[in-house]
């Protein structure tokens, strides 16, 4: 199979699993995802992805499987133990400071798993507040896409290996001991709240304090690791903290996000976030209503206006001023009180210029005016030059309102003479500016394409870590799967040797001496009375034919009742009575008794031979 095709069976795997299931991981990294869903097609004998997609088909109970094994759940309490320390030492204590009276605080554990790192974060924070305090004041939000995960975080049950991280003071203290698992107070556990929640998909929870999102922004692609870190900005307060693992780093989102402790992975919000991040944080990942799209875009046409540079107000077709940005309030001394009033009882309907003759105008004329060189001298008393433009609000045939704008040409007009005074200088300096703006631009080219390289090979250097850090956790996920069947091996052979053991307790305590035949009649078993009897070890006749044995016992004569036997012929048990010699050189007479043994049909002979002790019939 080529790569080409290959890379489309695999694309139409995840539709597939998209249309079925709703579960979209194109966001996911591709070479993580692929390896993941290889494994899983291993375990179940599928060779192809079109031959999974139709195990999917046939066997729908595999997306369960499936989802547990991509979304990797490896966590535990305290992971990185020094960064957990640095967060209880430095910023636990700082956000209780700075969070102010009677306000709560505020936590998100992204991506939780399994729910050791929620509550990891609840034992911290009720060390620092106490517990009281935590109660009162703490709400923690815990989510993750896995329900399973979900479902076992809920419980906050964990067995001895999973709290094996906790330290001893804080498991007693913290948690209840049920049966061989230790149950997370449930005093406590009611401040959190799990649920489900799509990094990619859902709207982020706001107002936050402190956000712990680790080792998961690593399984996704640079352009949704971008768009989750700008949600990440806009949910928490003005200092609040961004917790990330250790494989994460915010080198593309620096202006967001500045490091409190690079090492341990800790940042805190900046305060400066530009248009496009804030977009990012809105912006869905699926379609939202039309009236949700119109309400947006009438708060961004108001605010495009409120920011306009150019002073503008908007008169009504009754005369009336219902609206002024920021600009036209500052220069003319608008308060919000005139917006709703008549213009003719304003001053700027007549100062700097008549207004409403010149509305009247462009109303009537149904097309915009320009009043030019309108001199304004302002209650500072400064001199300003306007251009006026009056501009009639249509609506098909209806006119709803005018707009006037007051364009301030002060500044060009002043420079104007400036300009003419300078004209002739600068001419002269051109040609020298000219050759100095080249030489500039290709210094700057250069230095964009080293700073282009450096970004490059950041870029390259993170996907390396977060792709050793992601197989890093594979392999602990398969250790852990190694280690529960060993588990499950070492109790079934302590169980084998208990049967054993019990057998050979049987065997040693019958009066008889004991050989088990298969049915090509090699020796299975030899009992310790066998080798009291005969003088044979049981290692030397194991697997040796009965009947070549060198025994004081004349095993040839038994070659007829034996063959019977296993053939289900003559009776289902021979008894005779033998002359025999024993290992101490002594001649003895032997009962030897033939037994058929039955599992799915004969499959052997159970031989007893017991020594006679003269008197004994």
């Amino acid at each position: 199979m080529s790569a080409e095709s290959g890379a489309a069976d695999f694309t139409k795997l995840l539709d597939y699993l998209k249309t079925s299931r709703g579960f979209d991981f194109s966001a996911y990294k591709v070479s993580s995802l692929m390896r993941r869903i290889q494994k899983r097609m291993r375990e179940v004998g599928a060779n192809s992805y079109p031959d999974y997609v139709d195990y999917l088909e046939v066997h729908p109970n595999e997306f369960g499987p499936l989802f547990d094994t991509v979304l990797i759940n490896v966590t535990g309490f305290f992971r990185d133990a020094p960064a957990w320390q640095y967060l209880a030492d430095h910023i636990i204590p700082r956000i209780h400071e700075e969070r102010g009276k009677d306000r709560p605080i505020r936590v998100w554990s992204a991506g939780c798993a399994s729910g050791e790192e929620a509550f990891t974060i609840s034992m911290l924070l009720a060390e620092t507040l106490g517990e009281e305090g935590f109660r009162q004041w703490v709400k923690i939000y815990a989510t993750d896409a896995d329900e399973g995960a979900l479902a076992t975080a809920r419980q906050g049950s964990y067995d001895v290996r999973q709290v094996a991280g906790v330290p001893a003071e804080m498991l007693q203290k913290y948690f209840e001991q049920a049966g061989s698992r230790y149950v997370f107070r449930t005093d406590l556990r009611r401040c959190l709240i799990f649920g489900r929640h799509d990094l990619i998909q859902d709207a982020a929870i706001s107002r936050l304090d402190l956000l712990v999102c680790r080792n998961t922004l690593m399984y996704f692609n640079s352009e949704i690791q971008e768009r989750i870190l700008a949600r990440f900005h806009f949910a928490l307060q003005k200092t609040g903290y961004l917790f990330l693992g250790r494989a994460e780093t915010l080198l593309a989102h620096n202006s967001s996000f500045k490091p409190v402790d690079l090492k341990n992975r800790i940042f805190q919000r900046a305060p400066n976030s530009n248009l496009r991040d804030r977009l990012l944080a809105f912006s869905p990942a699926s379609g939202t209503s039309e009236t949700a799209g119109t309400t947006r875009h009438a708060r961004l046409r108001e605010g495009s206006f409120d920011a306009s540079p150019v002073a503008q107000i908007a008169i009504d077709r009754r005369g009336f001023l219902v609206q002024a940005n920021e600009r036209a309030r500052r220069m003319f001394g608008l308060a919000p009180a005139d917006l709703g009033r008549v213009l003719q009882d304003l001053e700027i309907s007549y100062r700097p210029i008549e207004l409403r003759s010149h509305i009247e105008e462009a109303q009537g004329s149904r097309s915009a005016l320009v009043i030019k060189d309108v001199e304004w001298r302002s209650a500072g008393g400064e001199t300003h030059h306007l251009e006026v433009q009056v501009t009639p609000l249509l609506d098909a045939n209806t006119t709803l309102g005018t707009s006037v704008s007051f364009l301030d040409l002060t500044q060009a007009h002043q420079l104007r003479a400036d300009l003419e005074r300078a004209h002739q200088e600068l001419e002269t300096a051109y040609e020298e500016l000219q050759s100095a703006n080249e030489e500039l631009e290709t210094t700057n080219e250069e230095l964009q394409s080293t700073v282009e390289e450096l970004e490059t090979t950041n870029e390259e250097l993170q996907s390396a870590n977060e792709e050793l850090e992601t197989m890093n956790e594979e392999l602990q996920s398969t250790n852990e799967e190694l280690r529960a069947m060993n588990d499950q091996l070492q109790q079934r052979s302590e169980e084998l040797d208990q049967v054993n053991n019990y057998l050979e307790t049987i065997l040693t305590s019958l009066r008889s001496a004991v050989v088990v035949l298969d049915r090509s009649l090699h020796v299975r078993v030899w009992s310790e009375k066998a080798e009291d009897l005969w003088g044979l070890r049981s290692g030397e006749v194991k697997g040796q034919p009965f009947l070549d044995l060198d025994i004081g016992l004349p095993v040839r004569e038994l070659r007829q009742p034996l063959r019977e036997s296993l053939n289900g012929k003559g009776k289902r048990e021979v008894e005779m009575e033998m002359e025999a010699i024993n290992r101490r050189g002594k001649p003895v007479r032997c009962r030897v008794r033939c037994t058929p043994l039955h599992g799915k049909g004969i499959e052997g002979i159970i031989v007893l031979m017991e020594e006679l002790v003269e008197g004994t019939s």
